[in-house]
């Protein structure tokens, strides 16, 4: 059997090497007389220490029973809280020297806000002075602002060493909305988006001027009609609410008390209509409570009296 050295690449330049001569000659090597032994060596330490171990694991029911031992010192350990107060120890060490270092929270500025106070904002935030600036969960920060009623999007940056600025961007309200009534029948008013979006249904007073919704699917509904309103001078000013009627079309609650009936499409002719009977006809001048428009080729009118009576359209009077 033949066997192969690799010999070690040298790390730095190789060295020339002297040969020295020595004058007495080379030593013969001394030769071993046939029937004699050489004396063995006494094992090392870690030699004899690794005797041990083998002879360890070669006991199975040693080797298992000291696992157990180990395994029921971990538990004990765990359920004691031992482990858990030392983990806590050593992390609340740690952001206290990271505080010290000048990484700590002493700065936050809070802007974009108007109608929430920057009191709410802060305490949503959640943060302690002189915290880390490190260990601060900013996806849970803007999830906790995000939350608060008014708030459209929020966004929350570190600025090192020692600030956090905290922009917020807040819904804008458009309009009021009557909730339908709950298991109790009661019904509440919210502030809704011009998407349709509740906004809050606290403090609605401060918006009476805002248009008013009725009924189900109105918030997601009342934009277009809303504006197509506020463009008829006349009509704008006598709308109290929008009322919507089994999500498909609306009637107009004058301030009255006259419903005006809209059909499901083509409303939008049908304001042009209703500023003619105001402005030139004065129908609410009238004795009316209702006014249909839901037909192409007459108005229906139904007289406080209950008497109902239908116009041709073009020969109103």
């Amino acid at each position: 059997m033949r066997s192969l050295k690799i010999e070690r690449k040298p790390r730095g330049p190789s060295r020339a090497k002297t040969v020295r001569h020595s004058a007495r000659g080379a030593r013969e090597p001394s030769s071993v007389q046939p029937g004699t032994a050489r004396r063995a060596r006494p094992p090392g330490m870690l030699r004899r220490f690794f005797g041990r171990i083998g002879a360890f694991f070669v006991r199975p029911m040693l080797l298992l029973t000291a696992g157990l031992v180990l395994l029921a010192l971990i538990a004990a350990l765990l359920v004691s809280g031992v482990v858990g107060r030392t983990a806590h120890g050593v992390r609340n060490g740690a952001l206290g020297v990271v505080g010290q270092a000048g990484f700590g929270v002493y700065e936050i500025q809070i802007t974009g806000n108007r109608r929430v106070p920057t009191d709410t904002i802060f305490a949503a935030l959640g943060l302690k002075a002189g915290q880390s600036i490190f260990f601060i969960d900013l996806p849970a920060a803007r999830a906790r602002i995000l939350a608060l009623d008014w708030i459209a999007s929020v966004d929350v940056v570190r600025r090192y060493p020692d600030a956090i600025f905290v922009s917020v961007v807040e819904k804008r309200p458009f309009a009021l909305w009557q909730t339908p009534p709950d298991a109790k029948g009661q019904s509440k008013v919210a502030v809704v988006e011009r998407s349709g979006g509740v906004i809050t249904t606290r403090d609605t007073e401060k918006f009476s001027k805002l248009p008013k919704l009725i009924g189900p699917g109105a918030p997601e509904a009342a934009a277009d009609l809303v504006e197509a309103v506020m463009s008829h001078r006349a009509v704008s000013a006598r709308t109290a609410a929008y009322e919507r009627v089994s999500k498909r079309r609306w009637n107009l609650i004058l301030n009255d008390g006259v419903v005006v009936k809209l059909p499901e499409t083509g409303w939008q002719k049908e304001l042009d209509a209703l500023e003619h009977l105001i402005v030139d006809n004065g129908i609410l001048e009238r004795d009316v409570t209702e006014i249909d428009l839901r037909s192409p080729s007459q108005y229906f009118f139904v007289l406080k009296s209950g008497e109902k009576k239908d116009v041709e359209r073009g020969k109103e009077t």
